[in-house]
């Protein structure tokens, strides 16, 4: 544990202002830059502006922004009073934004002038007041809209909390993803936050992270508290582009980011340049760890770390640099308790699957709840543990691997398919760019069949029956699908990732192919008894 672990934010957020004035602390990509002490004075400021709107302790404010100064100010200036910060997806609309309005029961909302239109034609909830970032006017009966000349304060005049902020308080709602259902609210106190943004170890003292994920997402909020927590300094861009990423990291000497796996594949797809590995990067956390990360390591002479984590956790599993482990996530971070487990919470034996359950030895390190959510958090926090919901297997050594989600087991006559390991099949076949597969109904009651819903690289032909025998080898017989549909794209969070509830819920559709009706028979492997 590090000196400033017990540092609540607005604390460590003084004592760098105080420390560092005039070192860096942020840059915005083509847009301003500040150093701590001008941070600090921004926040203090910004923060006297929400007090003079009303804004009180332990209250919800929504963020609805793309990455950028405001959206920085929302999150460090609510944490100053002790406020609580609630990012809105900026890809929401319809049911999942009014459900994220209503669960946050916020009145006050600080939203982009090209979202608020939206708005219109949604239960608002409790929200009495809107701060457009923009000119946009927006027709909203019983709610007053102002501009951000609203969000124009005097830090000098901003008063104290009513109650001393704890490390136990909650500092921010994060909405999940919501790609099983509608989106949870994740409870993250002063401490959780602090606890996660530790426990990335590959960042140290005066690193500079590019942070590309959104601020409504626990990456994007990570992107700044790493800086904060190890006194070094953050850029930030509203998204990734691969033909942009190594000039920012030049431009603006950054040491150490973070990769979702498909954006190492878009570097590692570029033409190799001369001088490509005189970058100024150090570390770069990279997950999931597939051969991947490995080829970046080597390409680009940098270390790689990989980690997993979830908004509800704080780093549970973390490991390297360069592992040559392909798949793996981790080892068990320090102070933390993890167990493998069945349906039923009763541990599985050494080199099985079970459900991964965590537990920290310090309190309040990882989330306390869903936001006005009480089955949920009795249901994910039972029997004293914290239930991923994730399905992994634990070697000899040690590490952890991903299998797949739980809810991705798909039952098929009596035996259970993961669906990871189909998609881990089908990935391998040249013509196909993505894959999803998915547990559709059976005609047996409480059974399912195999669905592979799948995206076609360009200028690629796909016959399903081929694929079939593609995969023969590569799975077994009963994990072949029996549906196979094409699409030109997959429902997807602004973060990437495939809803497949969305996909389950539309079922085998008319232009879904039926290896059943097309006569394609799938046989078992059937091995001869030996004495």
């Amino acid at each position: 544990m590090t000196e400033t672990a017990s540092e609540l934010v607005p604390d460590c957020l003084q004592r760098l202002a105080r420390e560092l004035p005039g070192e860096p602390a942020i840059f915005f990509v083509d847009g301003p830059q500040w150093s701590w002490s001008q941070l600090h004075r921004r926040v203090c400021d910004h923060a006297q502006a929400l007090q003079a709107l009303g804004v009180q302790r332990d209250e919800p404010v929504l963020s609805w922004l793309p990455n950028g100064p405001l959206a920085v100010l929302n999150l460090l200036a609510l944490a100053q009073l002790g406020a609580v910060y609630v990012p809105i997806n900026t890809g929401y609309r319809g049911e999942g934004l009014a459900h994220v309005i209503a669960n946050s029961g916020a009145r006050l909302m600080i939203a982009h002038g090209e979202l608020v239109a939206r708005l219109e034609s949604v239960d608002c909830a409790r929200l009495e007041t809107l701060v457009i970032q923009g000119d946009e006017t927006p027709h909203l009966p019983g709610v007053q809209c102002l501009r951000t000349e609203a969000l124009i304060g005097d830090g000098s005049q901003l008063q104290p909390p009513a109650r001393a902020l704890a490390p136990w308080d909650t500092m921010m709602v994060i909405y999940t993803s919501g790609t099983t259902g509608p989106s949870k609210g994740v409870l993250c106190s002063f401490r959780h936050a602090q606890a996660a943004a530790l426990g990335f170890r590959n960042v140290g003292r005066g690193d500079r992270n590019l942070a590309m994920l959104p601020m409504f997402h626990v990456g994007g909020v990570f992107g700044v508290l790493w800086a904060m927590f190890h006194s070094g300094s953050v850029v930030m861009t509203t998204h990734f582009r691969t033909q942009d990423f190594w000039s920012i990291v030049k431009r603006y000497r950054v040491t150490t980011t973070g990769l979702l796996g498909s954006m190492v594949d878009f570097l590692l797809d570029q033409p190799v340049m001369e001088g490509e590995r005189e970058h100024g990067l150090t570390s770069v956390l990279v997950a999931p760890y597939g051969p991947a990360g490995l080829r970046f390591a080597e390409r680009f002479a940098v270390d790689v770390y990989t980690e997993y984590n979830m908004s509800e956790l704080a780093v549970p599993l973390f490991i390297g640099p360069n592992p040559r482990t392909v798949g793996t996530c981790g080892v068990a971070a320090p102070h933390t308790s993890l167990r493998l487990v069945d349906q039923h919470d009763i541990e599985v034996p050494e080199g099985a699957v079970g459900e991964l359950l965590v537990r920290m030895d310090e309190p309040w390190t990882i989330s306390h709840g869903y936001h006005n959510d009480a089955a949920a958090t009795a249901q994910t926090w039972r029997n004293g543990w914290f239930h991923t919901g994730d399905l992994f297997r634990r070697d000899a050594a040690g590490q952890y691997f991903f299998i797949d989600r739980a809810k991705d087991s798909i039952r098929r006559r009596g035996e259970n398919i993961s669906a990871f390991e189909v998609e881990a099949g089908l990935r391998q076949h040249p013509a196909i760019a993505e894959a999803a597969v998915i547990g559709v109904p059976a005609a047996v009651g409480g059974e399912q069949e195999v669905m592979a819903v799948i995206r076609v690289a360009a200028g690629a032909m796909l016959e399903p029956a081929a694929l079939l025998d593609f995969l023969r080898p590569l799975i077994a017989p009963h994990m072949l699908p029996r549906y196979v549909r094409v699409v030109a794209d997959f429902p997807r969070t602004p973060t990437q990732k495939i809803e497949k509830y969305r996909l389950r819920g539309q079922g085998v559709t008319a232009d879904s192919w039926d290896r059943e009706r097309a006569g394609v028979s799938v046989r078992r492997d059937v091995l001869e008894q030996r004495e």
